[in-house]
């Protein structure tokens, strides 16, 4: 089943990214995709405030690995300009996939079959308005699924 949330703003996005990262759990796995500017270092920039983040939250496009310390590790990648699975260990994600903390992919689309831990797909479409955004979440695994009922109770 697809959760399907709307936002309106830049400000929406990332208020939606905060009432998730208060929801998070140890080891939890988010894999997020979109178009450039589609608003995933907004909406990552949110769950970062909720797990408690405070240093600031920027894309790490150029790093592919931030690493922020709140109420849970919160590991930050981007993959943009990965081109391979041996890059993608090479850049040491298998340790934060196992870690106590939330992981949280941008562009994980491109290595979609290396991800086989617990894990939600969440996905970032522009809207018929300038500033809209759909946002899609979906998991197979039940405790996922779970916090995204709470997701919504709280909308």
């Amino acid at each position: 089943m697809d959760y399907i949330f709307t936002t309106n703003a830049e400000q929406e996005t990332e208020s939606l990214g905060k009432r998730l990262g208060d929801l998070l759990f140890p080891g939890a796995v988010l894999l997020l995709d979109g178009d450039l500017g589609a608003g995933k270092t907004a909406f990552a920039r949110g769950v970062a405030r909720g797990l408690g983040v405070t240093s600031p939250v920027q894309s790490p496009t150029f790093t592919i690995l931030l690493a922020h310390s709140g109420r849970l590790p919160f590991y930050h990648f981007d993959l943009y300009r990965i081109e391979s699975e041996e890059e993608l260990l090479d850049i040491g994600i298998e340790e934060c996939l196992d870690d106590e903390g939330v992981t949280l992919v941008e562009w994980a689309e491109k290595f979609q079959g290396f991800f086989d831990t617990p894990s939600m797909s969440i996905s970032i479409a522009r809207g018929q308005e300038e500033n809209m955004r759909e946002i899609t979440f979906f998991s197979g695994e039940e405790r996922c699924r779970e916090l995204l009922d709470k997701l919504c109770a709280r909308s």
